[in-house]
């Protein structure tokens, strides 16, 4: 069955060779719509991509920044606080 299958499809592309062409995009028509519908979804999912890597080195640059202001010992004018030991 798979070999009559095969059989057919290949007649067919013989009768009609067009139907074995690639696509708009793929066999050279760059100013049809699929085309610009091409570059635009590569737009789109560069862009997120893009997005998705300033989120993520931002948070991690949040992290560092609130790592080291935790870490700093506090200090008020230019001298360090004691604690009050009268008690």
């Amino acid at each position: 069955m798979k070999r009559v299958l095969a059989l057919v499809i290949l007649a067919a592309n013989a009768i009609h060779p067009s139907s074995a062409l690639g696509c708009a995009a793929c066999f050279g028509a760059s100013d049809s719509p699929m085309a610009h519908g091409m570059n635009w979804g590569i737009a789109v999912l560069l862009g997120v991509i893009s997005t998705m890597l300033a989120l993520v080195a931002s948070f991690f640059v949040f992290v560092i920044r609130r790592e080291r202001s935790l870490a700093a010992p506090e200090i008020v004018g230019s001298t360090p606080v004691a604690p009050d030991r009268s008690a």
